[in-house]
């Protein structure tokens, strides 16, 4: 049900919870201070009553003469109510309407402050009483009971009258603070509604479209820097899927044509058995390399979707790599080219996809290679992993190609003719593919005249 409202909703009502509690506590904790004023002025009150009524007693002479100073000194009070009767029932004096109640507990005789209040309620109306004992000075030894009392029907009101004002401050409060908050979170979300309205506009045809790092709120701004980072990744995706695109219809466009064209010609005229078995032969080897590209390809899908090593264990580089020099030794007498390895190190993987891979290092190496030149195997362990460099001499790579050597059909010369013995492109992205599937990395680096490529390899799990 939560899921309904929206992120300012949330917040608005957010807000205005937090409004009503805090002015509703603040309300309620004015009221109990102001009632504690009220009962510690009622309690200053009826214990200066108090020493009063002690020292009228005190002074007077005779119980006439303490009967007229009470009179005279408490008759004229209002909301005050005073009772002074001795043991045997006789009243020196009472308040209209007033009587003394037995529910009414003596006061300690201790100091004024510890002078117990007490509620009292009688017909309807709320008092503070406070009862006590006094030994008159006309007779020594008799005690009289005083109860005196503030009527709290006054306080009662004006704390009702604070009450009702207070509570309609707290809505009229709590309204504001919750259009407020409304304000404040539809104003501070506002840089959300631009970033979608931004994302609205990201398509196909429109990727460098970026999120405003720099105009939302320091909370947004890593959101917006990892929208952008995800953009820069889909744009950059897109335009080598584009490319990608380009350049598999240009490479599977060139054999289907030849194969098309000389098929064509052939059956335009009577050939004897000898022109079409060379013509089948011809196709056939357009095939083979049509079959090879898609097999790469298919390869190549596989280890983007994070491919399972078939076969993984340990096994020995030296080993692998120097069968590998055995069998190009007789291309590389025909270029007059000297093969080399050093180190060894051990790996954990596939081993047929690890030849491959350095199969593929090796035959790019020879067919750039010039001649007389030298192709050179270094494998080196490197804390976890092993190092394989194939490093061959010639001319230096240009540098701003070095970024794309591993992509697919990525040649360094464009423009130089495709030879029988050039593959479509795809051999140093299979090389790449096949380290990261192993978890290790692919590098390329040229200069002096030697160019190396480094592949690195896990030594264990």
């Amino acid at each position: 049900m939560l899921r309904r409202f929206s992120l300012t909703s949330r917040l608005t009502a957010f807000f205005t919870v937090v409004a009503a509690v805090v002015v509703l506590g603040l309300g309620w904790l004015f009221l109990a201070l102001a009632d504690q004023h009220f009962a510690e002025l009622d309690r200053v009150t009826l214990q200066d009553k108090r020493q009063l009524i002690e020292e009228v007693l005190a002074n007077a002479n005779s119980a006439e003469d303490a009967k007229w100073r009470l009179n005279e000194s408490l008759d004229h009070h209002h909301g005050l109510f005073a009772s002074v009767a001795s043991a045997s029932g006789e009243t020196l004096f009472r308040s209209q309407g007033f009587a003394a109640s037995p529910q009414i507990q003596p006061s300690s005789t201790g100091s004024d402050n510890d002078a117990m209040l007490q509620m009292w309620a009688p017909d309807g109306r709320e008092l503070r009483a406070l009862r006590f004992s006094v030994n008159p000075k006309y007779e020594s030894t008799t005690i009289l009971d005083v109860t005196i009392a503030m009527d709290t029907a006054h306080h009662a009101q004006f704390l009702a009258e604070l009450r009702m004002r207070l509570m309609l401050y707290a809505i009229a409060a709590t309204l504001i603070s919750g259009f407020l908050g409304w304000l404040a979170a539809h104003h501070g979300l506002s840089p959300l509604h631009s970033m979608r309205a931004r994302a609205a506009g990201v398509s196909g045809q429109q990727l460098s479209e970026r999120m405003p790092v720099d105009a939302v709120p320091v909370e947004m701004a890593e959101l917006a820097r990892e929208l952008n980072r995800m953009l820069d990744r889909l744009q950059s995706d897109f335009m080598r899927l584009q490319d990608f695109s380009s350049d598999l219809a240009h490479e599977l466009r060139t054999p289907i044509s030849n194969l098309l064209t000389q098929t064509q010609v052939t059956l335009s005229n009577a050939r004897d058995a000898v022109v079409y078995r060379d013509i089948l032969a011809s196709n056939a080897e357009e095939l083979q390399r049509l079959a090879r590209m898609v097999s790469d390809m298919l390869f190549l899908a596989k280890t983007e979707r994070g491919v399972n090593l078939p076969h993984r264990e340990s096994f020995f580089a030296r080993h692998e790599v120097q069968a590998l020099l055995e069998f190009y030794e007789a291309v590389a007498e025909e270029k007059n080219i000297r093969l080399s390895a050093e180190g060894d190190g051990e790996i954990l993987g596939d081993q047929l996809m690890f030849r491959r891979a350095i199969s593929n290092l090796l035959s790019n190496a020879l067919r750039h290679a010039p001649e007389g030149g030298e192709v050179h195997v270094i494998i080196a362990n490197s804390g976890q992993s092993t190092e394989v460099t194939v490093e061959n001499t010639g001319q230096d790579i240009d540098p701003q190609a070095l970024p794309r050597l591993f992509d697919r059909f990525f040649r360094a010369d464009p423009a130089r003719s495709r030879s029988a013995s050039d593959g479509a492109g795809l051999g140093l992205s299979i090389t790449k593919a096949i380290a990261e599937a192993h978890g290790g990395t692919a590098s390329a680096s040229s200069l002096n005249g030697r160019t190396r490529f480094k592949l690195t390899f896990p030594r264990s799990e």
